[in-house]
Order: structure tokens, then C-alpha cells, then sequence
């Protein structure tokens, strides 16, 4: 009987799917495709449409190579430091929570998003500048995949190692699909960012994200939860 990443008992197919869905819950809320291409359009502005798809297919390409290194290297990174799987189940699930709590209970859904498109847009191409050299920063990185994006994908990787070989692979197979669908989405959204705002309104965008918000802060609790059970196994009992 093998466990998914929450603690579960599972099968191998089961595994590879509840990977898959926890990282695909976990991740959405803070890449956010949709509220993220309000930022993309605000810097890209009045280009033509096939240079939006250019942009959002190098963009997802990007994306999705950023989320595997990190993935892959995540584990060996704490390794080389020596953090141990209890301590980031525990850190990582106390962030995720903690980010949830604030997208949960932000006042103004686009207020992130403003928010971070001022803090950027001195780094804004100019008309004279070429577009193509903003794909990683700040396109990718903030913009797409953040400061919370890796945290949460770092955790997840450092939980996908507490299996066997084969488990192991399971987990990280089922985290790349879901790498894999969002930067699909990234595409989707940032390629038709003009088309897709006039079609969302910005009240179906706020409901969205509070129902992701309160999901990712049950993943949260629970990935800590399942760290402080580890931590309580280890540590001596002082009578």
C-alpha cells in the first residue's frame, strides 16, 4: 500500500493522479493565468494579436522549464542545506496557508495585480525595446510564477522524495502534468489577454479565486499538519 502526498494510503495510478491534483489546486491560485494576464496586457499593451500568442507560447515555455528545475533541484537544494522533510512540510504548509489567508481575505480581487504591475512597470519594455528579452523577467518570473509559486513547489517536490523509487516518480510525473496544464492555461489566457478580459468579469474572477483560496488553505494545514506529525514521531519525550 504506498501513500500520495498528503498521507494517504493509494495506489501507484492514484498516487500519480492525486499528485497531479494537489499540485494543479495548490498552484493555480498563485499563478492566477487570468488575473496574471491583467498585468501581462497592461505591459504588452496595444500590440497586435500575433505578437500576444508569440509572447504567451515563449512565456508558457518558460513557465513550465522554471517549474521543473525547481521541481527536480527543490529536494537537492534542501539537501545541500540539510532541512529535512518534517521542517518543510511544516514551513511550506504554514506559507501556503498564510498566502491563501490573504488572497481569501483580500478587500479588492485586482488589487495584487496593480499592485504588482506598478512594482514592475518601471521594468515595462518600451516602445524601443524588444519584448522577446522581457520573457523570463519580468514575463515569467514575477509576473507568472512568484516568490509563492516556488515555495509551494519546492514543498512539493521535498514531499514527492519521501517515497520509494517508483512512487517517487509517480509523484514528480503527476506534478509535471500539472506544470504542464497550468503553463497551457498561461498560453490561453496570455495569447487571447485582450479578448479574455473583455469576456470575464471581474466579479466571476473574484469568486474563483476565494473558492481556490480557501482549498489552498486547507492544503496548507494539512501539509503542516502532516510535518508536525513527522516532527512529533522524531523528538524525544521528556517525562
Amino acid at each position: 500500500m504506498r501513500s500520495n502526498l498528503t498521507g494517504v494510503p493509494e495506489g501507484a495510478n492514484v498516487l500519480f493522479s492525486k499528485s497531479f491534483i494537489l499540485a494543479l489546486t495548490a498552484l493555480l491560485p498563485l499563478i492566477n493565468p487570468i488575473g496574471s494576464a491583467l498585468v501581462f496586457l497592461g505591459l504588452v499593451r496595444d500590440e497586435p494579436a500575433a505578437v500576444y500568442r508569440q509572447l504567451a507560447r515563449k512565456i508558457a515555455f518558460s513557465t513550465f522549464g522554471f517549474l521543473i528545475v525547481i521541481e527536480f533541484l527543490g529536494s537537492l537544494l534542501l539537501a545541500f542545506f540539510g532541512i529535512s522533510l518534517p521542517i518543510v512540510q511544516v514551513t511550506g504548509g504554514i506559507v501556503i496557508a498564510a498566502t491563501a489567508w490573504a488572497l481569501l481575505f483580500e478587500k479588492d480581487a485586482n488589487a495584487s495585480n496593480r499592485a504588482k504591475h506598478q512594482e514592475i512597470e518601471g521594468s515595462a519594455p518600451t516602445e524601443d525595446e524588444d519584448l522577446n528579452d522581457k520573457i523570463f523577467y519580468p514575463f515569467t518570473f514575477p509576473i507568472t510564477a512568484g516568490p509563492g509559486t516556488l515555495v509551494v513547489t519546492i514543498t512539493l517536490s521535498a514531499h514527492a522524495t519521501a517515497s520509494s523509487l517508483i512512487e517517487k516518480g509517480e509523484a514528480y510525473g503527476g506534478i509535471a502534468l500539472a506544470a504542464a496544464v497550468l503553463s497551457a492555461s498561461v498560453y490561453l489566457c496570455y495569447g487571447y489577454a485582450p479578448k479574455l478580459i473583455k469576456a470575464v468579469s471581474p466579479a466571476t474572477v473574484h469568486g474563483i479565486l476565494r473558492v481556490m483560496a480557501f482549498i489552498l488553505m486547507c492544503i496548507g494545514v494539512q501539509i503542516a499538519w502532516n510535518g508536525m506529525s513527522l516532527l512529533g514521531m522524531v523528538l524525544p519525550v521528556h517525562h
